[in-house]
């Protein structure tokens, strides 16, 4: 198969790779679409975790299970899926309680040194391989992953009809996050962000106001709700 490599700032290379087995409980899913983090590909690391050997990147990642490990069922062949793109440890403290998204041993797609989706199959868990329906595209079942994490923050917040929230950051992650608040019923939905095109911009996707919080402070805004993006 072929694969996308990061090796060095701004440094690409395709290589040709096997395609990968799946383990017991794994499925093989032929990707569709995914999408990187720009800083790896920019600088070659983001906070602690530094790119120092060849890296696959890509993140978000939908595609179709075409080949399923021993302990599968086969009837999963040929499911359109979005994929949840990590996998904890399963023993420790955090996993035996539920909580896997707390798990310290975490490892993520496209997180040194674990190769991401920028290749053509990659294998996951049975059970992070989530069934999509075919009125779903594959650029939409790759942001299912991320507007999870929105709609998360949006109930944990207890954003309700009316409600007031102030969301920090106009990227991508933002402006999921606006359109989560909207349809959890926010009356008014305040971004921050120093970009003047990116606050632009997230007022055509339902942002009631944008602010500079360089001239503008945010701090007597009396909103319900905040969220850091």
């Amino acid at each position: 198969m072929r694969v996308s490599v990061i090796i060095g700032p701004k440094q690409i290379r395709l290589e040709e790779r096997p395609v990968p087995v799946p383990d017991g409980d794994q499925v093989l899913i032929k990707v569709s679409v995914c999408s990187s983090d720009v800083h790896y590909y920019q600088h070659g690391w983001i906070g602690d975790f530094i790119v120092r050997t060849p890296l696959v990147l890509g993140h978000e990642v939908s595609g179709r299970i075409v080949g399923v490990g021993c302990n599968v069922p086969g009837s999963r062949l040929g499911q359109r899926v979005a994929i949840e793109p990590q996998r904890p440890c399963g023993k420790c403290a955090q996993c035996r309680a539920g909580r896997y998204n707390l798990c310290p041993h975490m490892e993520f797609y496209a997180t040194p040194p674990i190769d991401g989706a920028f290749q053509q199959y990659v294998t996951i868990q049975d059970f992070f391989a989530h069934p999509i329906s075919d009125k779903v595209s594959d650029d939409e079942g790759a942001l299912l992953e991320p507007l999870s994490v929105e709609l998360w923050a949006c109930r944990k917040v207890h954003i309700v009809p009316g409600s007031c929230v102030l969301i920090a950051g106009a990227g991508p992650i933002g402006t999921l996050t606006v359109q989560a608040a909207r349809a959890f019923g926010a009356a008014e939905i305040i971004v921050s962000d120093i970009q003047p095109e990116r606050r632009a911009k997230i007022m055509k996707y339902g942002a009631t106001r944008a602010i500079d919080p360089v001239k503008e402070s945010v701090a007597d805004l009396g909103v319900d709700a905040f969220i850091d993006c």
